[in-house]
This record gives C-alpha cells, sequence and structure tokens, in this order.
C-alpha cells in the first residue's frame, strides 16, 4: 500500500490514532514504521471482521513490531 492508500483504507479513531501516536513516540519510530504498524492493524482487524481499526488492534500490531525488535 502507498501513503494514499494507507491513509484512505487504514484510519483509526480518534482514541486509536492517540494510543498509536503515544507509542510513536515512545519507542521512537519513524514515519514509516507507524505506517507498517497501521497495516498490520489494518490485517488484524480484517481478519476479526471489523471494517474499523480499533485499540485492540493496534496494541497487538504495537506487540507484534516490539516482539520482532526484541530478537
Amino acid at each position: 500500500m502507498r501513503t494514499g492508500e494507507i491513509d484512505t483504507h487504514c484510519k483509526p479513531d480518534a482514541t486509536t490514532e492517540q494510543l498509536l501516536r503515544a507509542a510513536m513516540i515512545r519507542l521512537n519510530w519513524s514515519a514509516r514504521a507507524y505506517h507498517r504498524v497501521l497495516k498490520v492493524a489494518r490485517t488484524i482487524a480484517d481478519l476479526n471482521g471489523q471494517t474499523n481499526i480499533g485499540s485492540p488492534h493496534i496494541a497487538e500490531a504495537i506487540q507484534y513490531r516490539r516482539a520482532l525488535r526484541e530478537h
């Protein structure tokens, strides 16, 4: 997905956006990492049959990213 497609298909609500931005700042992520987490969260939401990305989807995507960095 390109940035425009991410903005269209991976738009979280305001609360979820705050969670992701806080993680981005705390974990010192780049914009690229931010977009990657959004894409993974979109996939998680899709697998759960959800049309919107919610905080649980973002939290799970953040955990996957953190787990990969620790190995």
